[in-house]
């Protein structure tokens, strides 16, 4: 890189700039405080391409490329609108069978073995992963993988897979409809490396999923250095969604298998892993990545905007618990609720407002409100939807809840923390870490642990107020918005100075040089 300033690719997946959430806070105060200092082009993956952006960009935010996983027929041609059409119909007729068989099916095959075992050494992994993005750049995405020789070597080797492989019982494999869901996520999933890549002083991934790839791309052509923050941990939370949906045994073993290879990828060539919290590093290290790439960088609060004020008159006189949560399953907003009614056995008068999108799961939240009719909790459980004031919204309470059963280093903690306001929360990702000695831990899934610390501090007043001031204090020391920055900025200056060299001359794996030479 030539330029003075350091210009990062910064990679997003259904977060910043089109959706909310702890995420996209973090993304937004990282641009924006870097304003003078740092250039950003986001490459953010969204779920279709109708979504508006939710955050005003600063100047120094150079482009969006999005890139819709789903709802578009020539997908390429939304992220690449700067070829003209009559490059992209070349490529198509340049994409003919001969070419897929001769120089794709060798990558395919290779890659298909390590969705069944994603184990395999992760540099080959990653090798693979770049060489389907080369292939790309010359070769159109959707005529490749729809090609009928594609989907006969898919059903193939699944076929051959489980004819010989004795762990799969008869229950276990795939059917017809398996194989075709089973083709269609490869083909939306790994999308982005369809996308034209610019030369940057680094790549930023906030997840070690599909985002990454195209660090583990730019790494290999340019030599770019790839940073991954890691808030939750993209492999663990996967396992959960993956373990709570209704599909198949082979179907959830696909997507499992799918992440497992895409995450140890990720790992292996990051030059900076940095977790926004030190326990997400025992993940990290299962799953291939450098013990000394390792390195922890908080999330920072503005302790200006939520600092501690006075309860508004309406919740003055009233025990009052706030949480700030999506109602999603991942939050697990229903043992916050069992948690309600036990505690207001207690504390008659308690009330709980919780605040967040009530759309991102119209079924969960629906049989959320359902269990709260169910325990006659109408006047004590409140549903407030979004709002746009957070530094408020904390101060409205006397205490803040969060009932997760997987978090990173979350946003909402510290910045209940922030404004004085102790949080009763469940030993997740980086929680116990955030609020030891200022709040009070449990574990998840568990109301009754929940309702135990919302009544010892609602019922102590002076335990209460000890704990509120720890908080705050904690905040000051270890969570300020410069101390997070200032890290990352090191970070980007120091790659930006360093020369990059391409990893083309290292490549092992058979099929990619094969392919690589016939360009």
């Amino acid at each position: 890189m030539h330029s003075n300033k350091p210009v990062i690719l910064f990679e997003t997946e259904g977060s910043y700039p089109y959706s909310g959430g702890g995420i996209s806070t973090w993304a937004n105060i990282l641009c924006g405080e870097l304003e003078d200092e740092v250039d950003f082009i986001i490459l953010a993956l969204t779920g279709d391409p109708y979504v508006e952006q939710k955050y005003a960009l600063t100047p120094n935010i150079k482009s969006v490329i999005e890139v819709p996983l789903w709802g578009l027929e020539e997908p390429i041609q939304h992220f690449n609108r700067k070829i003209p059409f009559s490059e992209h119909v070349i490529r198509k007729l340049q994409t003919d069978g001969q070419t897929i068989r001769r120089i794709f099916l060798p990558m395919f095959r290779n890659f298909i073995s390590r969705i069944f075992d994603p184990f395999q050494p992760a540099r080959e992994s990653a090798e693979l992963i770049y060489g389907f993005w080369k292939y790309y750049q010359h070769y159109d995405y959707k005529q490749t993988l729809s090609s009928p020789l594609i989907w006969s070597e898919f059903k193939n080797l699944l076929r051959e897979k489980m004819h010989h492989d004795d762990e799969f019982l008869q229950d276990e494999k795939a059917h017809l409809l398996d194989v075709t869901f089973g083709k269609r996520w490869l083909y939306h999933f790994m999308m982005p490396l369809a996308v034209p890549l610019p030369r940057t002083s680094a790549t930023h991934s906030t997840l070690a999923g599909f985002p990454a790839i195209t660090s583990i791309a730019a790494k290999f052509e340019y030599g770019t250095p790839m940073i991954l923050t890691d808030h939750g941990v993209f492999i663990r939370e996967r396992l959960i969604n993956v373990s709570q949906a209704d599909l198949s045994y082979f179907s959830k073993r696909l997507l499992v298998n799918l992440a497992t290879f895409i995450t140890r990828a990720v790992y292996h060539c990051a030059d900076l892993v940095s977790p926004v919290t030190s326990i997400n590093a025992k993940w990290e290290k299962r799953f291939e990545a450098d013990v000394n790439s390792i390195r922890p960088i908080y999330n920072g609060v503005d302790t200006d905007h939520f600092c501690p004020r006075p309860k508004p008159a309406h919740t003055q006189n009233i025990p009052t618990v706030v949480a700030a949560a999506h109602v999603f399953p991942l939050k697990d907003i229903e043992t916050m609720i069992r948690s309600c009614d036990l505690v207001r056995r207690e504390i008659p008068n308690v009330q709980y407002l919780l605040y967040g999108s009530l759309d991102i799961d119209k079924p969960y939240t629906e049989k959320c409100r359902q269990l709260v009719t169910e325990l006659d909790l109408e006047n004590h459980f409140t549903f407030g939807g979004y709002h746009d004031n957070p530094s408020m919204l904390f101060n409205k309470g006397d205490i803040s809840i969060l009932s997760s059963i997987s978090e990173g280093f979350p946003y909402t903690v510290i910045e209940s923390m922030s404004c004085g306001r102790p949080v009763v929360a469940t030993d997740v990702g980086g929680v116990s870490e955030a609020i030891e000695g200022c709040g009070i831990v449990c574990k998840p899934r568990n109301a009754n642990e929940l309702a135990e610390g919302v009544i010892h501090l609602l019922s102590d007043k002076q335990f209460l107020e000890l704990m509120a001031e720890e908080a705050r204090k904690k905040v000051l020391q270890n969570y300020t918005i410069p101390q997070s920055v200032n890290s990352y900025l090191d970070v980007y200056q120091n790659f930006h100075k360093q020369n990059q060299e391409p990893m083309l001359d290292a490549i092992k794996l058979e099929s990619v040089n094969r392919m690589l030479e016939s360009l």
